[in-house]
């Protein structure tokens, strides 16, 4: 099993974050131990995270057949791996989201199992096992039995490596946001796992002496209410049972801040985090992208009702769609100041592969050739997004882009926002301390502020004065500032790449065409 590596540079990799934090990478590679959970019991598995450790000549040879596969920002290294395999003559297996929704990318790997897992693994064993060594295996939709999921290999991971561990709960979403490819992946009927089976997992990740941050990595983790309401409390029982051994985070619709039971549910068995996508403040822009499950609410007022519970918000934000007005850098940043969020992924609108997005602007014929080809260069769509002819002009939506991320991670602005959180951050339902041996209580919190303010100079006196502000609330509060703290030795140098990169964009709109004597004639297509 090869994870491929994320290209270089991303807002997901935190790399200067968990170096502060004593970890190599944020998230372990859950899909892949899933998967090897579900081979033949004879089989030996051996997993290399190439995030986290160099992939040898010496394991390629030991491997009888290799699986690789993942995300969109994963492709590139995803197909060098290909060719690795290849020129040894191992065969490889190639799966995941991205083969999955492009799968022409990747179609020189021996076999290809697209779909849920579950669905198609049993098949492909056989096929291998009586002697094939080519083929696609495509798993009908939305049909997988996730009840039958087994529990994954949580002990082909070095837990060490990484600042949390991941579990799913649920796949699917109910809403259909045009630009999201979940519900095209995964379906719209919300199929979660049973409580018992993921009280075994727990109860594994448990036995193998983790602590820590466990994150449910479903993509609407509130999307069954139903099943969610029974399942809750007895986590929160699970968790009192063992002593709290873990905080959990999540992500979920910002609709979760209309239902006070369920924060309160959520707060009892520990959850500490949830990222919630707001994508943009302009209701006209969210009926448009059919987000409509945040329209008709102030969702700044919906974010402090989730801080209520004890929960911090980090958000996703997009820039660039058709209907966005004139004014809207303004209006992101002033709406991200009002909700107090420190973290924001805020990235330029990327058509993905099989979305009903990529589907319109193709039937426009605005729709970029080789759209689905990740770069090799930047790591998200922060740079490298806008792969389709924009209704608004290219110059506007780049220069409102750079003027987001330019306010939003300036240094005094950012620690402005963690002290406001904190104000409203009310954490007297969850556990105050970290469990013993949670990687995250080796951090000393003088030491990480001195650190990244020796690191980043211009933040430290706002850095400083917001840290002895929240320490003299609580301990609890002094904690999750100094993690946002550290999260901006990453962010801060990442928004300023960022704005470097689109600096170069602009740049490359105003060169003239060769051979064009026009004034006014620019590059059509600077995006790429």
């Amino acid at each position: 099993m090869l994870y491929p590596l994320f290209a270089a540079d991303s807002f997901w990799s935190f790399g200067e974050s968990c170096k502060l934090i004593g970890v190599r990478r944020p998230a372990a590679p859950l899909g892949l131990i899933t998967v090897a959970a579900m081979l033949p019991g004879s089989w030996t598995v051996r997993l290399i995270d190439c995030n986290t450790a160099e992939l040898s000549d010496d394991d390629l040879a030991w491997a009888d057949i290799v699986f690789t596969g993942g995300m969109l920002p994963q492709q590139a290294d995803t197909l060098r791996l290909i060719e690795l395999c290849l020129a040894r003559g191992t065969p490889v297996v190639v799966g995941g989201p991205d083969p999955t929704s492009s799968p022409h990318i990747y179609d020189r790997a021996d076999f290809q199992v697209l779909g849920e897992a579950e669905s198609v693994i049993d098949d492909f064993v056989a096929a291998w096992e009586s002697g094939a060594r080519s083929g696609v295996f495509t798993a009908p939709k939305f049909q997988a039995d996730v009840t039958k999921t087994p529990v994954p290999r949580f002990d082909l991971l070095r837990a060490e490596d990484y600042l949390y561990l991941g579990v799913q709960y649920s796949r699917g979403c109910p809403f259909t946001c045009e630009f999201c490819d979940i519900i095209e992946l995964y379906g719209r009927v919300p199929r979660t796992k049973t409580t018992p089976q993921m009280l075994t997992e727990l109860d594994a990740i448990y036995a193998m002496g983790y602590r820590g941050h466990l994150d449910f990595v479903d993509d609407n983790f509130i999307g069954n209410k139903k099943s969610l309401r029974l399942f809750l409390p007895v986590l929160a029982d699970w968790q009192r049972a063992h002593d709290y051994p873990f905080e959990f985070s999540t992500e979920a619709s910002v609709n979760l801040a209309d239902d006070p039971e369920l924060l309160d549910m959520m707060a009892a068995a520990n959850f500490f985090g949830v990222f919630v996508g707001i994508e943009s403040p302009d209701p006209a822009t969210l009926v448009a992208m059919r987000k409509k499950q945040n329209t008709r609410r102030n969702i700044a007022e919906s974010i402090h009702k989730i801080y209520g519970a004890g929960m911090l918000v980090t958000a996703g934000f997009i820039v660039g769609f058709d209907t966005e007005k004139v004014a809207m850098a303004d209006a992101m940043i002033d709406f991200i100041e009002d909700a107090a969020i420190p973290v924001c992924m805020v990235g330029l609108l990327y058509a993905l592969p099989n979305t009903q997005l990529t589907r319109r602007l193709a039937r426009e014929g605005r729709l970029h050739e080789n759209h689905d080809v990740a770069s090799t260069t930047s790591g998200d769509q922060c740079t490298g997004g806008i792969n389709f002819d924009p209704a608004r002009p290219l110059r506007d939506i780049l220069l409102d882009y750079r003027q987001v991320l330019a306010r939003i991670y300036d240094p005094a602005v950012y620690a402005g926002r963690i002290d406001r959180l904190m104000t409203m951050l009310d954490r007297s339902r969850q556990r105050q301390e970290l469990p013993e041996g949670d990687i995250r209580a080796k951090v000393r919190a003088l030491e990480t502020v001195h650190r990244v303010t020796s690191a980043i100079p211009e933040a430290h006196a706002p850095f400083w004065k917001t840290f002895l502000t929240c320490a003299k609330r609580d301990s609890s509060s002094a904690r999750i500032a100094v993690a946002m703290i550290a999260a901006y030795a990453h962010l801060g140098p990442f928004a300023r790449r960022v704005v470097e990169a689109i600096d170069a964009r602009l740049a490359a709109l105003d060169e003239p065409v060769p051979g064009s004597t026009a004034a006014g004639h620019h590059v059509a297509h600077a995006p790429h």
